[in-house]
């Protein structure tokens, strides 16, 4: 089918061979969808890579081409929950799940303490308790039949557990659902997370996931799917915060869909990692809110790329996109970002923005803004922004006594500001002023110095 060279292969052979075992620690439900995610990645035969269409910067096949580890077996990693990750976000009581490489466990506050009409659970536990729900979602935002949901397929293919969140029509939930996912493999590991969130209708769900490395330098992959269902009326808000190992690579890719006159925030953080791509894909109904939000801080070989669509099907529809990167020593960003407008999506306003600081002289912005629109009578916009620190600006500070340093720190934390400032949790949004001055400062985010899990 393929040549040795291709990475998929050695995937597609290891699922094979423990074919037997992945079904056997796994249930109907996700089963069910392994033919099909099969069929897609022989069809497919490869992974995306750098030069294919929205793919200038990263090549998803070489994130997969080492050879990783997969836990088809299951066997638990020893994790004292209670005891080691507690997170420390100041002023935001939250509703705590761990989830151990690919692995979720319940914290006792998030057993206790979740109100009627409200599930959090392994998408595994999920699939039997929910089994028609996890039916009818799982998979159904997360296409597999084009080249660039290769990774999707792969994911499903290979997947065993995640996390499921259920929050019942009319179920306003006050208290923020805080997922931890912590990778303390102590070989080269892959970990296959899926994420699936139905919020009925007229409900409010806040969520905060947060990723973290307990064994830095060891090498490792998460690919994470990750599927929103909003349905008409519900309030979303999806807080994505990465402060890894840079040994680390990630893969993620959040599929959403939005009924009628429901909101969704989409705020996607990378603080420190190794290689990252992020895709986000929103379908957007009539009369809705979207807001898509993007930070990037990376320095030393680091490669951060985020690509996002968001398509406006139905009308009187609003939307915003704003990503900013700051990049220094050798990093390397990539952002390419769709507004596209179906012709049935009258008055729909749509806006897009990235703005790029290179923070040094062999750091790289590639980025790609694009409009599709089919309808007249829209209001859309998109631009892209890449320059330096303003030298006038800097000189001033100096002028009165500030340490070159401490102006560039405060010049880089500005240009963030307003991007902090669309966090709708107050807790958080002070934890990551704190979070950026320090990595900004120099200090790398690595679990267990970020002081974000203690």
């Amino acid at each position: 089918m393929q040549n040795q060279n291709n990475p998929l292969t050695q995937y597609i052979e290891l699922f094979e061979h423990n074919r037997e075992a992945i079904g056997s620690h796994s249930t109907e439900a996700l089963n069910r969808l392994r033919p099909r995610a099969l069929s897609a990645l022989h069809r497919l035969g490869r992974l995306p890579v750098r030069g294919d269409e929205g793919h200038s910067v990263l090549s998803v096949a070489e994130m997969f081409a080492p050879d990783f580890g997969v836990n088809v077996n299951r066997v638990p990693f020893p994790i004292d929950i209670a005891a080691s990750f507690r997170c420390d976000v100041p002023n935001l009581s939250t509703l705590l799940g761990i989830v151990v490489n690919d692995s979720f466990r319940p914290t006792t506050m998030l057993t206790t303490k979740l109100p009627k009409g409200v599930d959090v659970m392994s998408l595994a536990e999920a699939s039997l308790v929910y089994r028609d729900v996890v039916e009818k979602y799982l998979g159904s935002l997360a296409g597999i039949d084009d080249t660039d949901s290769a990774a999707t397929a792969l994911n499903t293919l290979l997947l065993q557990d995640g996390v499921f969140i259920r929050v019942a029509d009319g179920v306003r939930l006050e208290k923020t659902i805080q997922i931890v996912n912590v990778f303390n493999a102590a070989a080269p590991m892959l970990a296959v997370r899926r994420v699936l969130v139905v919020a009925g209708r007229d409900s409010q769900v806040r969520l905060l996931f947060c990723d973290h490395t307990q064994n830095a330098g060891v090498p490792s992959l998460v690919s994470q799917v990750v599927e929103i269902v909003a349905d008409a009326g519900a309030t979303v808000d999806y807080y994505d915060l990465e402060a890894t190992d840079s040994a680390n690579g990630r893969m993620s890719q959040l599929y959403a869909r939005q009924g009628r006159g429901s909101r969704l925030t989409v705020n996607g953080t990378t603080l420190s990692s190794g290689r990252t791509r992020n895709e986000y894909r929103i379908e957007v109904a009539d009369r809705c809110e979207t807001e898509l939000v993007g930070m990037v801080i990376a320095d030393g070989e680091q490669v951060v790329d985020n690509a996002s669509a968001i398509y406006h099907n139905a009308d009187h529809s609003h939307s915003r996109q704003t990503f900013k990167y700051i990049l220094s020593d050798s990093a390397r960003g990539g952002f390419e970002g769709a507004i596209r407008v179906d012709g049935a999506a009258a008055f729909t306003e749509a806006y897009q923005s990235n703005r790029n600081l290179l923070a040094s002289e062999n750091a790289r912005m590639h980025t790609a803004p694009q409009l599709e629109i089919y309808c007249d009578e829209v209001k859309c916009s998109h631009g892209a922004a890449t320059g330096q620190l303003d030298q006038n600006a800097l000189f001033y500070m100096r002028s009165r006594g500030i340490p070159l340093d401490e102006a560039r720190r405060m010049l880089m934390e500005s240009f963030m500001s307003d991007v902090i400032d669309t966090i709708r949790l107050d807790g958080l949004q002070d934890r990551l002023r704190h979070l950026v001055e320090r990595r900004l400062g120099g200090r790398r985010m690595d679990c267990g110095e970020c002081n974000t899990c203690k």
